[in-house]
């Protein structure tokens, strides 16, 4: 349920969220600068999956992936987006770091990772409260009864 899951959350753009959740990437990389209150963040944060993807990207980050020899890649439409889609614990902000995934200038180390059911909810930059962004569903039309007959009964 979302009320056991993190106040905060961190928006990373797809497929690397997904790399983050199920392919265990260890960090997220970022150009923040030195003052970026994120690079101070320690603790529980929600991974949000952001709506925003080209297909370059998609393609690029793909490529890179298989190379690290992971080829279960979701299809760029398979992948949720605009959207809660795990947690992950930072511990912490590094300049360098020998994973693969690595391309800094600085990341943010992972651990702990794990998918949780999809929320849908309005991004942001850098760290962010998510409750307050979640996307509600429109509400269901009803359909009088006497209409709900007619869709089914056609002699």
């Amino acid at each position: 349920m979302s009320s056991d899951l993190p106040l905060l959350a961190l928006s990373v753009r797809q497929p690397w969220t997904w790399a983050i959740v199920h392919a265990g990437k260890p960090v997220e990389n970022r150009d923040w600068g030195p003052s970026n209150p994120g690079l101070r963040f320690r603790g529980r944060v929600c991974l949000h999956a952001s709506a925003g993807m080209t297909r370059g990207e998609y393609g690029e980050a793909r490529q890179f992936i298989w190379s690290l020899g992971i080829n279960q890649v979701p299809l760029l439409e398979d992948l949720q987006r605009g959207g809660i889609i795990g947690v992950t614990t930072v511990i912490d902000v590094v300049s360098a770091h020998d994973s693969p995934w690595f391309f800094g200038p600085k990341a943010l180390v992972l651990a702990d990772t794990r998918p949780v059911e999809f929320i849908p909810v309005k991004g942001a930059l850098g760290f962010f409260q998510w409750r307050p962004r979640i996307i509600q569903p429109p509400e269901a039309e009803e359909i009088p009864a006497a209409a709900q007959g007619s869709l089914f009964n056609h002699g």
